[in-house]
């Protein structure tokens, strides 16, 4: 049976003290959830500090294919690990609109979290220029075949897939359950078709388009929706705990 799996993504928001009482009041609420996986992906320079304060699975928004050398700014897979993160986002549509991040980059990516067993929440997704062309279901496609559908079934098996249409993020516009369903249901085809229908089945598919407590329930309740990526309602305690309670 697939995991249910629900991921905050803070972003480059929170100041310290905030973060570490947001985290603190999570890690506590969400005693109650443990059936739902939850990751929380706070700016880096919080990880180390929040890792020893609870027990909630933590990810890092963004790094570098290098392992290790002169990239100012840059954060290596390894370093990400050895500060207590066992996730890593790649592919989320900010990184690829205002960062130039290809499709080849992504990859690269992928490689290189996965070389240190580091479990991948990957996101795709359509502009709405392409869904309003009605290739999105093709372009969804290539993303995926170009950046992740390279690995084994063994990798692709510490992957989560996350659909966000970019349409929807941050505009207050969120895919219909029908449009999420309709997307959702390819990308299992396609995990179907690329390895195998049991290795279709055990990968969860999130929604990650702006998913908030209004919008939950209808999205939650389509079949191939596993979960969310959750932006801005991560950011209030009340919301997400009222997220993971309609996910139960």
């Amino acid at each position: 049976m697939r995991k249910k799996v629900l991921a905050a993504n803070w972003k480059m928001n929170l100041l310290r003290n905030e973060a570490l009482d947001l985290y603190s009041n999570l890690d506590l609420a969400l005693l109650n959830f443990q059936e739902i996986e939850t990751v929380l992906f706070p700016p880096s320079i919080y990880i180390s500090e929040l890792q020893t304060k609870g027990n909630l699975s933590l990810g890092i928004q963004n790094i570098y294919f290098e392992n290790k050398g002169a990239y100012t700014g840059e954060i290596a897979a390894a370093q990400a690990k050895s500060i207590g993160c066992t996730y890593v986002l790649i592919g989320h549509s900010e990184r690829r609109e205002l960062f130039l991040e290809s499709d080849d980059l992504l990859k690269k990516k992928v490689n290189s979290a996965l070389a240190e067993n580091l479990k991948i929440i990957f996101s795709c997704g359509e502009s709405l220029e392409v869904r309003t062309k009605k290739d999105h279901l093709s372009f969804v496609k290539k993303q995926l075949e170009n950046s992740l559908f390279h690995l084994s079934e063994k990798e692709i098996l510490n992957c989560i897939i996350a659909y966000e249409p970019i349409w929807a993020i941050g505009s207050g516009l969120n895919a219909s359950e029908q449009q999420a369903e309709e997307m959702h249901s390819e990308i299992r085809y396609l995990l179907a078709e690329n390895y195998s229908n049991k290795i279709s089945e055990q990968i969860s598919i999130i929604y990650g388009g702006s998913c908030n407590t209004s919008n939950a329930a209808q999205l939650f309740a389509c079949p191939n929706v596993d979960g969310a990526l959750v932006g801005g309602a991560s950011l209030d305690k009340f919301s997400f705990i009222e997220l993971a309670a309609r996910l139960k």
